[in-house]
């Protein structure tokens, strides 16, 4: 897909959100990227993660699992593993630490492409990295529908979004809109309970 044709359909799902936002990194931008959104679309995530899968398939990557860290990389894990034909499941916080519950668990040797709808420092994808590693697996890849990292993401495998968006990002201490007197709304889900 064009550069133009994935900002229409992220545009189309009402992914790019306009205000002053507080991001999971603690950064401000006026900006947010609610990928939450696409995956109301079933047509528009499967349009984006095929895109993704293509380009890690490309690469002759095979993996066996795609996780993705909660709550933002839960369903397009899910669209992830039917995409590259694995199965799927989901790393969440259990006092305040990545885990996997659920019954869910990888196996030595087992190749893993964790998935997430938008990385800008990587923190949480590095916590699922840390967390496969520990369990023996290998992580292949990974992959993200939007990446906001200005190429500064690196998680030590390759990594493959459908789109790079380069959104300013201030620290709070020298944000113009908290300096103009706005308050930040955090949309995120990492203080989730």
């Amino acid at each position: 897909m064009r550069r133009d044709e994935i900002i229409k359909v992220l545009k189309a799902a009402h992914v790019m959100l306009d205000g002053h936002f507080e991001l999971t990194s603690g950064k401000h931008s006026d900006h947010y990227m609610q990928c939450a959104q696409l995956f109301q679309y079933p047509a528009y995530s499967k349009q984006l993660c095929g895109e993704l899968a293509e380009k890690i398939l490309a690469r002759g990557i095979g993996a066996d699992i795609v996780i993705g860290p909660a709550i933002g990389g839960i369903m397009m894990a899910y669209e992830m593993a039917e995409q590259l034909g694995v199965r799927a499941m989901f790393a969440e916080r259990q006092e305040g630490a990545m885990t996997l519950r659920r019954g869910f668990a990888v196996e030595p040797g087992e190749r893993v492409v964790i998935c997430e709808d938008v990385v800008t420092t990587g923190g949480s994808v590095k916590e699922v990295i840390d967390l496969v590693r520990e369990a023996g697996g290998e992580v292949v890849a990974v992959g993200a529908i939007v990446d906001r990292s200005r190429g500064s993401a690196s998680f030590g495998c390759p990594f493959f979004a459908v789109i790079d968006l380069d959104f300013e990002t201030y620290e709070p201490a020298d944000c113009p809109m908290c300096k103009n007197g706005g308050k930040a709304v955090k949309p995120g889900s990492r203080n989730l309970k």
